[in-house]
């Protein structure tokens, strides 16, 4: 179909004036497009260069600077083990992804001569060699090969700006990659996987460079600090079982712009992810409310209906911790006496915000937008104007400071307790307009000018960065809550993510889990999708294995085609029960995340990297250390297999005991999720009025655990750590407060003995 077919089979889908308005904002990017590319001229005469021969190096605290025939390498060993790799004079900064100034360099750490004319940097956590030619090679300290990076190759063209570039990179045979957002799925899948943040798709528009590497020889992070449009190629290795025809693994980055720079962080999953914290930024923790239940009525509820609903859940026992709006006009205004309504039923409200800001010459908004010069305007001066089906909308340039400061007006301090910014990724609702904004539209990216291919990526980060400006100024001392669509790899500053499921029914609940995974091995620990709906509407073993893997998420929302949809079914009313009881131990998980960058949930080998059978386990997962998770993601399946880390677990339905490594097979009924708990675990759980009580499983013998509990509320005080050890004494189990004094809590042994 050629593109003139495409455009008005859009326009008969989306009905003739909505289509013939996503038909003109194509139309009109395409023709801004095309009058940059007319000015810039065609990409014209493109000359292919590699660094060539070393002929020098400057050494420097951390590193230093090795220069080549036609390039120049830094390399940087910063406080904390990650190792900075850039290419001609990049830097460090300015980056959106890099919290703040990156750490200082390693001053233990010098750039020192190597062997065949290369150079070495030698660290506490990496050893890091260049080449004569320029290969850059990241060895654990025992001198195990962990990532082998070739030359890069640039494609530099008479056109300014059409330059590209690619680097391709080995890894050990057994190495498995994992991240890219929550695109690729936990593992990621051998082929190309675009670097362009797009609403379409499992993972929705929540696409990060970043990959974890996991192998025998240990486990390592890379992240190219680069917002361009590029691609992952990932081609998985395979061992030649002692024949000694070993292929490795090969990941090749493409990018159409931009610097060749990126970070490395070696070590165990944990230090790695505190690693990545340091370079980010720390996870922002909900309020503890925001880890209840969220519960999203159709947007055609009337006040009535949505009450109606919540006191229905009341009667039930079970009442939504809170209620998803469909937008912030809906919490404004007149139809803001519900979120009062709600508030008085002891019932929190959030509220979807969005970008686009409709044109209406004479509108408060837009009007003011217009004359505080903060939308975003293509490369001929003028305007964009995107289509949705209210009409004509602008973007603000939320990489402009001004804009963000503007855009805090959006917020309110009488409105709705938390916020979720949705189609936060300008789109066109057109099939064949990948984005409302043209390539070629100018943003400031903080002044120093770019397009829209480089400021994309980054957008919705800028807007959520503005978000939670504007949330903490207006509610100071407490936590805000925002959530949002699209995101950048930094994102976890500001909030958490709203998890997009590309395919309907079972296909969808292991999509959820893929991406909720991922995303806690990027730095986004705090997540979840959205469950239930339409699909659900004539399954109902669909609707409550949903409930019972968003049970035990971090962020656990459900929808409804009716407002009227209520839990009347016991097994329902069981996984929503479990929710509540496990409060206590989320809230200790989401204020642990804040302080070590470790994710709430976590893949099943993130204590054992060096198993090889549980990397390739993807429908189980670690909510904690304590607790592993096993959901049914299958029709039909009343008792299913768990692959166990090493140790002893504990099943929590019927305390019966599991030894690891090893599978176990578990009963899995409607309306309970199997889940096992670690020996020696000290699990703070809520009793049936609300109080905090240590769930304790003995440890195995000769053996100690411990348990922790960080019990912040809603207020941005930072909680006081309470720990505890867990040993046996005279045959019985005995639970102490480290450092001294009462343990505080109820302690209730479960499991065998």
């Amino acid at each position: 179909m050629n593109g003139c077919g495409a455009a008005w089979s859009s326009v008969r889908a989306l009905g003739s004036v909505r289509g013939m308005r996503a038909l003109r904002s194509a139309l009109r990017g395409r023709r801004s497009d095309a009058a940059a590319r007319g000015r810039l001229g065609r990409r014209g005469v493109e000359r292919a260069r590699v660094p060539g021969e070393a002929e020098g190096a400057e050494p420097a605290p951390g590193g230093g600077l090795v220069r080549f025939a036609r390039a120049s390498l830094r390399v940087e060993v910063v406080v904390g083990g990650a190792v900075f790799v850039g290419w001609d004079g990049a830097a460090p900064e300015p980056s959106y992804a890099v919290a703040g100034a990156p750490p200082p360099p390693d001053v233990r750490a010098f750039l020192e001569p190597d062997k065949d004319g290369g150079w070495r940097v030698v660290s506490e956590r990496a050893l890091v060699t260049v080449s004569r030619l320029g290969t850059v090679e990241v060895r654990t300290p025992g001198g195990a090969l962990l990532r082998r990076e070739l030359p890069p190759r640039w494609w530099e063209s008479e056109r300014p700006g059409a330059e590209r570039w690619v680097q391709r990179a080995e890894l050990a045979p057994d190495a498995r990659l994992f991240g890219l957002g929550a695109r690729g799925g936990p593992q990621l899948a051998d082929g190309v996987h675009r670097l362009w943040n797009e609403g379409r798709g499992p993972g929705g528009a929540l696409t990060m460079p970043v990959q974890l590497a996991v192998a025998d020889a240990g486990t390592h992070l890379v992240f190219h600090d680069n917002q361009f449009p590029g691609e992952v190629s990932v081609r998985h290795g395979v061992e030649g079982l002692g024949s000694g025809l070993d292929r490795p693994g090969r990941c090749e980055v493409r990018m159409s712009g931009g610097p060749v720079r990126y970070w490395v962080v070696a070590g165990a999953p944990a230090r790695v992810l505190q690693g990545w914290t340091l370079l980010t930024g720390a996870p922002v923790a909900p309020p503890a409310w925001a880890l209840g239940h969220h519960h999203a009525p159709p947007d055609v509820a009337c006040d009535a209906e949505v009450l109606g609903a919540v006191r229905a859940w009341e009667a039930a026992g079970l009442p939504p911790a809170v209620v998803e709006l469909g937008s912030v006009e809906a919490a404004a205004g007149e139809a803001g006496r519900l979120v009062g309504a709600l508030r008085a039923l002891g019932v929190r409200t959030t509220a979807g915000t969005e970008p686009a800001v409709r044109v209406r010459q004479g509108a408060g908004v837009y009007e003011e937008g217009v004359r505080a010069g903060v939308f975003v305007r293509d490369a001929r001066g003028l305007e964009v104007r995107g289509a949705v089906a209210r009409g004509e909308v602008a973007y603000p340039d939320f990489t402009l400071p001004r804009a963000r400061g503007w855009w805090a007006s959006a917020y309110r301090p009488d409105g709705p307790d938390g916020y979720l910014h949705r189609r936060d990724q300008p789109a066109s609702p057109a099939p064949f307009a990948a984005s409302a904004l043209p390539r070629s539209a100018r943003h400031s990216l903080e002044g120093r000018g770019g397009d829209h291919g480089e400021a994309h990526n980054v957008y919705p980060l800028a807007m959520a960065r503005a978000g939670a400006e504007a949330l903490r100024s207006l509610r100071p001392g407490q936590r805000p809550f925002l959530a949002c669509e699209s995101g950048w790899a930094g994102m976890q500053r500001y909030g958490g993510a709203l998890v997009a499921v590309g395919s309907r029914g079972w296909d969808g609940l292991r999509e959820a889990l893929a991406a909720v995974v991922a995303l806690g091995l990027c730095g986004v620990p705090f997540s979840g999708p959205l469950l239930g709906g339409r699909e659900t509407e004539d399954d109902a073993e669909l609707l409550v294995r949903g409930l019972e893997l968003g049970s035990h998420l971090p962020l656990f929302r459900t929808s409804a085609v009716s407002v009227r949809w209520r839990p009347d079914g016991s097994a329902a009313r069981s996984v929503l029960a479990e929710r509540r009881r496990l409060l206590p131990y989320l809230l200790t998980l989401a204020h642990l995340a804040e302080r070590s960058g470790a994710p709430c949930v976590r893949p099943v080998w993130w204590q054992h990297p060096g198993d090889r059978e549980l990397r390739g386990c993807d429908d189980a997962f670690l909510l904690g250390d304590a607790l592993l998770v096993a959901p049914v993601l299958r029709p039909g399946v009343r008792r299913r297999a768990v692959k166990l880390p090493r140790g002893r677990w504990y099943e929590t339905s019927s305390g019966r005991a599991h030894e690891g490594p090893g599978t176990a097979l578990v009963d899995a009924p409607l309306g309970r999720t199997p889940v096992l708990a670690r020996a020696g675990a000290a699990v703070p759980v809520a009793d049936g009025e609300g109080r905090t009580v240590l769930e304790v499983w003995p440890p195995g013998p000769g053996r100690r655990g411990s348990g922790l509990v960080l019990a912040g509320g809603d207020g941005d005080a930072r909680p006081e750590a309470e720990r505890f050890v867990v040993d046996r004494a005279d045959g019985r189990v005995r639970v102490v407060r480290e450092g001294g004094g009462p343990v505080g809590y109820r302690v209730c042994v479960r499991g065998e003995g």
